[in-house]
């Protein structure tokens, strides 16, 4: 592709937070902590699953590929947002920003529909727990994680698409931290009437249907646990919906209002967009780690059996 002022540029601007200049340096101690523990935490999910036979069952298959989505997140935009935050050069290369357009749009896209997915896996262990492992066979569990994935590339393949397709004319400043379609838009000079139906589509699946899934799906859940005799069921049902609830109102709450809404202020956008590509892939592990049994006994065994190791092989050297 020929990158001239006529079309795709060979770099951008991002402009990041620079109208607040004073909050540059408190803000790359923020992001740069919140990157380590986003890293550390949802790779440690990850490991933990894969290490634990206890956590190999679908709730966690379907958690390794919602930690996967948040380190793609981070990944794709948190590097440049604290290159930016540190130093004068506030550029990026066309490759970078085509990247960040990319894989920022396919994990977001994918994680909505995987949301919805990890509801219906709990409507299915709550209200048929029977049939359970019936149902959520693991070549399903397979199926619906690739069907996730694949519904996301379809919808990047488009927005990317089209995108690349703009003119852009004259200086390319972005009012943003990293490259997003809609920002991207409302830098062309040409008709973008198909860049705001796809965005308009868009919107309707995974920021409409997915979430109307999600409700539909506690909505069945809550009728069924108030079935239950006993209070200790009750608690122990809702125990287990909890922490993929929370998960859900922190990604889907941002996520509406940035795009069911008439355009908002950039300083506004950015910080709702910054609070959904840091604090919120930092959160998830947490919850999952504070709120879950099943996680907190796994690593208690891990590092116990840690113990066990390490307790035997200084014994063996004094005996040596």
């Amino acid at each position: 592709m020929e990158m001239d002022n006529a079309s795709f540029p060979n770099t951008f601007v991002l402009l990041g937070f620079s109208e607040f200049p004073w909050l540059e340096r408190p803000l790359f101690s923020v992001v740069l902590v919140s990157y380590i523990l986003t890293l550390v935490g949802n790779s440690s999910i990850i490991l933990l699953s894969l290490m634990d036979p206890r956590l190999q069952t679908p709730m966690y298959f379907f958690l390794d590929n919602l930690s996967l989505l948040d380190l793609g997140i981070t990944c794709t935009t948190v590097p440049q947002l604290l290159a930016n935050l540190w130093g004068p050069d506030k550029t990026i290369a066309a490759w970078g920003c085509i990247t960040q357009l990319y894989v920022y749009t396919w994990t977001g896209c994918t994680e909505c529909i995987l949301l919805a997915v990890m509801a219906i896996d709990r409507y299915v262990a709550i209200c048929q727990p029977l049939r359970y492992t019936l149902i959520m066979r693991p070549w399903v569990c397979v199926q619906m994680a690739a069907a996730c994935w694949l519904t996301g590339l379809g919808s990047t393949l488009l927005h990317t698409t089209l995108t690349l397709q703009l003119p852009f004319c004259g200086h390319h400043p972005l009012d943003h931290f990293f490259c997003e379609v809609p920002v991207l838009i409302k830098l062309a000079c040409g008709d973008t009437s198909a860049n705001e139906l796809a965005l308009a589509l868009g919107a309707i699946l995974f920021t409409l249907v997915a979430p109307l899934m999600v409700v539909i799906s506690y909505t069945l859940i809550g009728r069924a646990v108030l079935k239950l005799p006993s209070a200790e069921g009750r608690h122990k049902a809702l125990s287990t919906c909890s922490s993929h609830l929370l998960v859900v109102t922190l990604y889907f709450g941002p996520g509406m209002y940035m795009y069911l809404q008439p355009p908002a202020k950039s300083s506004q956008a950015k910080f709702m967009s910054f609070f959904y590509c840091v604090i919120t892939p930092v959160l998830n592990p947490l919850i999952y780690t504070l709120r879950n049994n099943d996680v907190k006994t796994a690593w208690k065994r891990i590092l116990q059996s840690q113990n066990c190791v390490e307790s035997l092989k200084s014994r063996g050297q004094i005996q040596n």
